[in-house]
């Protein structure tokens, strides 16, 4: 997903690249309802716990997604935490879930939420493998370590 011209991310899963390693991305269209829309432009969303994944009729969705109620909506608001729909051709899809089944430990991430120059809300997901403690002990350290250096060389250029 490019950050380009038109672009406006509402919510971002940064607990997901604490937690896995992303090993390919993929962007997918969203089923909302109308009141939903407005919410999500509203920045109503937190994907924290939500996993997409494909049920036996091949359909992709996505649980534990969050859109806040939209406060006009009255009696056309829905369960926030529904089941929703996430829209891909047919052939990734399949490639999706042949992947996601015969590699062990592959899970699908939400891992952004933004709205495209066209106005349509996307979902970004990730083909995401977790991370072991080892590892997420490992990416803590090296980013000391960049943060120390970089705070070293600051220091330098104002002497």
């Amino acid at each position: 997903m490019s950050k380009g011209k038109g672009i406006k991310v509402i919510a971002n899963n940064k607990k997901a690249f604490h937690d896995y390693f992303v090993e390919e991305r993929y962007e997918a269209g969203i089923v909302l309802t109308g009141t939903e829309i407005k919410s999500v432009r509203k920045g109503g969303v937190s994907i924290k716990e939500s996993y997409a994944k494909i049920t036996s009729k091949g359909e992709l969705i996505v649980t534990g997604m969050h859109i806040a109620p939209y406060e006009q909506g009255n009696r056309y608001n829905v369960d926030p935490l529904r089941v929703r729909t996430l829209l891909m051709h047919k052939k990734e899809i399949s490639k999706l879930y042949g992947t996601v089944k015969t590699q062990q430990g592959l899970t699908l991430i939400p891992l952004s939420v933004y709205l495209d120059e066209n106005g349509r809300c996307k979902v970004e997901l990730g083909l995401c493998r977790g991370k072991k403690n080892y590892d997420k002990r490992e990416a803590e350290a090296k980013r000391d370590a960049d943060r120390k250096m970089d705070k070293a060389i600051k220091a330098s250029r104002n002497r």
